[in-house]
């Protein structure tokens, strides 16, 4: 009869003085992906005026010496960046439960499994940053050429806050924010051995985060995609609902939050009084 395989993990990658290190890598990343936010917000800073009182970001015009193709790939590259810093915070749990998960399971190549399902994860991120940059040029194009659409973005953007505050208190927002605070059994169900299996699981898990984040997305979107304030607490409002106890009434108290400014801002767009964006 062969020994049972000790469950205590011999491979030095499993050890606690890799976590450490692993914790110093994704506070490095974090730092370099904070500092690079905050250069881009800067650098894309101003916009053009638009007829209705709001300002055009700058982020989806494209820029002399540019094409669309190298706009889009900018703003991939900054939006990516721009991913990391506010959701690294709230999904490192996430891959060091997987990566304890994997040790235990006595895998090899810890690293490269912890990498891949990294990658898949912001991966997914990336992919709705591409729906949101066609989204918005399709918007942005569109208003520079009919004044009186123009007119109407800030009610539009009452509208998508009202309607991105609602979801935050749906069954649906509830549900994806329980399996973004507890991946425990997603990772039980789902450790594959090959990269290409943690690949998918981060492509998996991140298919939840977007769908229980897209309503914040959209809110940091229509009040401004390179706005720091907005941007620092939208991640705040992110990190907080996945980490303390009761993350799911800091959802809910975001969503009356968003709903109530949604509906001050339509009233002030409907009565011509809008203050701008």
């Amino acid at each position: 009869m062969s020994a049972a395989r000790d469950p205590v993990p011999s491979d030095p990658a499993a050890s606690p003085i890799s976590e450490r290190v692993i914790y110093g890598a994704a506070l490095a990343v974090f730092a370099v992906a904070a500092a690079a936010t905050i250069y881009f917000t800067r650098s894309m800073s101003g916009g053009m005026r638009m007829p209705g009182n709001w300002t055009m970001s700058m982020m989806w015009m494209v820029m002399p010496g540019q094409t669309w193709v190298t706009a889009l790939l900018a703003f991939v590259g900054m939006w990516l960046v721009m991913m990391i810093a506010m959701m690294l915070p709230s999904a490192l749990p996430m891959l060091l439960l997987y990566r304890r998960a994997a040790a235990f399971r006595g895998e090899p190549r810890l690293d490269v499994l912890t990498l891949a399902i990294a990658t898949g994860y912001f991966l997914v991120w990336t992919l709705f940053g591409v729906v949101a940059y066609a989204a918005g040029v399709v918007i942005s194009r569109a208003a520079m050429n009919w004044v009186t659409l123009s007119k109407i973005v800030p009610l539009a953007v009452g509208l998508a806050l009202v309607f991105a505050g609602i979801y935050q208190l749906t069954p649906w927002k509830s549900a994806c924010l329980k399996h973004c605070r507890d991946p425990l059994l997603l990772v039980a169900h789902h450790l594959h051995s090959s990269w290409r299996g943690a690949l998918r699981l981060g492509i998996h898990h991140g298919l939840f985060c977007a769908a229980c984040c897209w309503g914040l997305m959209v809110i940091q979107l229509v009040l401004g995609v390179m706005d720091l304030t907005v941007m620092s607490v939208v991640a705040l409002i992110i990190a907080l609902e996945k980490v303390v106890p009761r993350g799911d009434v800091i959802a809910r108290v975001t969503g009356y939050a968003a709903v109530l400014a949604g509906l001050g801002l339509t009233w002030a767009s409907l009565l011509g009084r809008n203050p701008g964006r």
